[in-house]
């Protein structure tokens, strides 16, 4: 089959879809791919790369020619699926929960489309889940991003002036980001807490060498190891506990999600106020409202009292050479998986294409984008 990888255009995002060793794997597996010009520049990939690799290399809307799979990171603009050619597949972290209207789109130019970020997260899958390589980048870089940003040493350090006392951080969320921030802080020397209301994580948490917050009264372990929706009653019990080891931090990460819905608010005004001065917030849940009450997606904020809140955007697109290196391995993982009988196959009856196809054949096939696009106005 041939395989086109645009160039990225969405403001911020400098990685790509498929880098140059992988195309060589693809191509040696007796596929063809064309790249756009510059596609790989960004994330530090040149053309004569990707040509070495054995891509065809295009300008433009070029790429689309023939396609039948166009690779990408970033959900495509309105230009970008008109010139996807009808029948092709499309594939990408698409966040079709975000944007069911987009998806309504694929389905109007009669294109299938395969949602990254809704592979199911099972033993099979896991070579698949992008969601996860790229949150795992996300977590490492928050943590980079709150040392910077941090008027202190994450270490405990012994001078000839005295001891300095090592930061204190707060990871909350124990998922695949937060346990990264969990083990990039602690290396970075921290005396690091985790807490998730899903009891059953602890474990993992402690692994790292962090102690595991526990709130009594909240659990909420869902389907497919995602944490549930709490109850209003649950949230009032985790907020009001989490004032006071949120002011005896020095940091706060925040990594708490819940698909498809707005991030719980788990950091308060209240919360924020009872932090010294110079402390920071690092809220990974901005682009979909913000754990922090107080969180402006994109922006970086002081409070009234001196606490730094960074409304971080897309981090991987910040770390866009391995970023980009794990996804085109996700992206090679999943085709190799699907490619069946000379083509790509949607098949219903196979879990992975079951649950990442949201639209096959002109089709929308994802129930809750199909709800979303019922309900008034169309969203969730």
């Amino acid at each position: 089959m041939k395989i086109a990888v645009p160039k990225e255009r969405a403001p911020g995002e400098h990685r790509v879809a498929l880098v140059p060793d992988v195309i060589a794997k693809l191509i040696g597996g007796g596929h063809a791919i064309t790249v756009e010009r510059g596609a790989g520049a960004a994330a530090f990939y040149p053309d004569d790369a990707y040509a070495k690799a054995g891509a065809a290399i295009a300008d433009g809307a070029a790429v689309y020619a023939g396609a039948d799979v166009v690779a990408r990171v970033a959900k495509p603009d309105d230009a970008e699926v008109a010139a996807i050619p009808a029948g092709a597949t499309l594939v990408g972290l698409l966040a079709p929960l975000g944007d069911p209207r987009s998806v309504e789109r694929y389905a109007q130019r009669g294109i299938s489309a395969l949602a990254m970020e809704l592979i199911p997260r099972t033993t099979l899958a896991q070579a698949m889940d992008a969601l996860s390589s790229q949150a795992s980048i996300g977590g490492y870089k928050a943590v980079v991003l709150a040392a910077e940003a941090l008027p202190k040493y994450f270490p405990m350090l012994t001078t000839a002036a005295g001891t300095v006392q090592p930061a204190k951080v707060l990871v909350i969320g124990a998922g695949v980001a937060g346990l990264q921030a969990i083990g990039t802080a602690r290396r970075l020397g921290a005396i690091v807490t985790g807490y998730d209301a899903r009891s059953a994580v602890k474990e993992q948490v402690q692994s790292l060498g962090a102690k595991f917050l526990e709130i009594a009264g909240v659990e909420a372990t869902g389907q497919g190891g995602y944490a549930r929706e709490l109850t209003p009653e649950e949230i009032a019990i985790q907020r009001a506990a989490m004032v006071k080891a949120i002011g005896g931090s020095d940091v706060v990460i925040t990594t708490a999600a819940v698909p498809g819905r707005k991030a719980p608010v788990l950091v308060t005004a209240d919360a924020v106020a009872a932090m010294a001065p110079g402390s920071v917030i690092v809220d990974l849940a901005a682009e979909t409202g913000g754990n922090c009450e107080l969180t402006r997606a994109g922006q970086t904020i002081v409070s009234e009292g001196g606490v730094s809140i960074i409304g971080a955007v897309n981090l991987p697109a910040t770390v866009p050479t391995h970023a980009s290196q794990l996804y085109a391995r996700n992206v090679q993982a999943l085709l190799t998986y699907l490619y069946r009988d000379e083509r790509l196959a949607l098949d219903a009856n196979d879990e992975i294409a079951r649950g990442a196809v949201i639209v096959r054949a002109g089709e929308i096939v994802h129930e809750p984008t199909k709800s979303a696009l019922a309900a008034p106005g169309g969203v969730v």
